[in-house]
């Protein structure tokens, strides 16, 4: 399955005033970069990947709709993964994709 393009849409447009935004492909979907650094992704099932600083990703794991990161087997301690009832509202999802992008643009640039 691949991600869905409505929803890359609606991130594109919350990110996109943004200054440093890329877009890369990866993880099999694609992914928001701030000045290089991965602020938010958009996995195959429509998962919203949120890069955070690890204590608050801990915490955001506790959130309804909020599950961890995992690649390969192995868990990703500063991502979670938002599903889709944690995305249907836009306020949700830009909630979501400030706190990635904040995170990521706090961090020195590549």
């Amino acid at each position: 399955m691949t991600y869905s393009e409505e929803l890359a849409d609606r991130i594109r447009e919350i990110v996109g005033f943004r200054e440093g935004v890329t877009e890369r492909k990866m993880f099999g979907g694609i992914a928001w970069m701030i000045h290089g650094n991965m602020a938010v992704g958009l996995t195959r099932d429509d998962g919203l990947m949120v890069r955070l600083p690890a204590d608050e990703a801990e915490l955001a794991l506790k959130e309804d709709h909020v599950g961890p990161m995992d690649m390969s087997g192995r868990r990703m301690k500063a991502f979670v993964v938002v599903d889709s009832g944690g995305t249907a509202e836009d306020g949700d999802l830009a909630g979501w994709i400030d706190a990635g992008s904040d995170f990521a643009a706090s961090m020195p640039p590549k």
